[in-house]
């Protein structure tokens, strides 16, 4: 029996050939499709007349970075007012999580790699050891919120608790789905990935508020005093989470987001820089910098667009319920998306064949009404796991962590 909701919701939006198989599902996968549909937001699909809008860029100027000269000048009063607020409760850490060690080659989430050489050393033992740090400094935990996906919510937390959470106490971890978008042809029709499954993707680095809320964690963040969130991508290893420093001086500057950045090694590195567009605080990736703004100069001669982001972001709880209310914007991306053909077969295209739909933290960032970005020591913070070997690697992560005195 199909609930007269799904069948509204279907026909709403054009997508009735979702249930062309459902005759043939069984009553459990029945069950998950009509569950799929319900929790599904169809709305965005109408963005699909218009694909391009979220791509388009306003002015570019530049943003004034917090350089390491000032922040050791200033180092003593920002360490006193960010161990304040952590002690007192107001930051929280916010772990984004979702990912495979695909590219690593292995079949886990990519926090579950082992780094070590002559012990085991995990990706998510890193980064809980880099927190601890600064729960020995504070004597006082920080709730983690740790972000799976549909694809690692299962291992991520099986992992974990088999690890105990590396000694991190279970009460201040809390964990949450993020949530997915449909996957689309060109023309906004949703794709199956079985027959009883729409194919879906995560919602972008920017769905991670959204997600976070919807799981009632926001709720329980307001009960427990958070003020501020500190977000972080899961392969820095090397990354200060919920940082002193960091977090007094985005305090202290009276901004409601501050941004960790990093001295670019070269003009065209492929890292987003912090910019303002339009005139409030943005990031400019990589592949839109234009040669006129790579070889633009500030009043000292020094590269104008010169500090790379590295996703770690401090932001204002208050400043995240303000923008989500306004809605962020849509990114649509065309991907490969994996389909069942006509003849219910799966189809592997080697072509993007269709969109995905994407919320950015780059846009969370623009609709906030200031941002200081952080400089900070690149080999003493920012060793990122991108590959197997080469740059951005598992390889040139154990070296930098060597450097740092890691033992692996």
């Amino acid at each position: 029996m199909i609930p007269e909701s799904v069948k509204n919701k279907l026909s709403e939006y054009g997508q009735e050939h979702v249930l062309k198989y459902f005759d043939e599902l069984t009553d459990n996968e029945k069950k998950a499709l009509l569950d799929q549909i319900e929790a599904t937001d169809m709305s965005i699909l109408s963005a699909v007349s218009n694909p391009d809008t979220a791509s388009s860029k306003g002015k570019i100027s530049p943003l004034k970075c917090m350089e390491l000269s000032e922040i050791k000048e200033n180092e003593d009063s920002f360490i006193s007012t960010g161990l304040k607020a952590i002690k007192k409760g107001e930051v929280g850490a916010v772990l984004l999580a979702g990912g495979m060690g695909t590219r690593l080659g292995s079949d886990n989430p990519k926090g579950m790699y082992n780094i070590g050489l002559t012990r085991d050393l995990y990706i998510f033992e890193c980064l809980i050891n880099n927190l601890t740090d600064v729960v020995k400094k504070a004597d006082a935990y920080i709730h983690l919120f740790v972000m799976t996906s549909e694809k690692n919510h299962e291992a991520t937390t099986s992992f974990l608790k088999e690890k105990n959470f590396f000694g991190y106490p279970e009460k201040y971890i809390h964990f949450f789905k993020q949530e997915m978008a449909p996957a689309t042809d060109y023309s906004g029709k949703i794709y199956l990935e079985e027959k009883g499954r729409m194919a879906t993707s995560p919602n972008g680095n920017g769905g991670w508020f959204i997600s976070l809320s919807r799981a009632g964690l926001l709720e329980k963040a307001r009960e427990w005093g958070i003020k501020w969130f500190n977000i972080f991508a899961v392969d820095n290893v090397l990354q200060k989470i919920a940082d002193p420093v960091f977090v007094g001086a985005t305090i202290e500057k009276n901004c409601v987001v501050g941004a960790k950045v990093v001295k670019k090694n070269a003009p065209d590195e492929k890292v987003g820089v912090m910019c303002l567009e339009d005139g409030k605080p943005s990031i400019v990736e990589y592949y839109e910098l234009t040669d006129e703004l790579m070889n633009a100069k500030d009043e000292k001669g020094d590269p104008a667009y010169n500090f790379g982001v590295i996703l770690n972001y401090l932001f204002e709880v208050d400043e995240l319920e303000r923008i989500v209310k306004e809605e962020l914007p849509l990114h649509i991306v065309k991907k490969k998306i994996p389909y069942l053909n006509e003849s219910g077969e799966l189809v592997k295209p080697e072509e993007p064949n269709g969109y995905k739909f994407e919320n950015l933290v780059l846009d969370m960032i623009h609709q906030m009404s200031s941002c200081l970005p952080f400089e900070v020591v690149r080999e003493k913070e920012f060793a990122p796991i991108k590959n197997k070997t080469g740059v951005d690697s598992v390889e040139s992560a154990r070296e930098l962590l060597k450097k740092n005195g890691v033992t692996l």
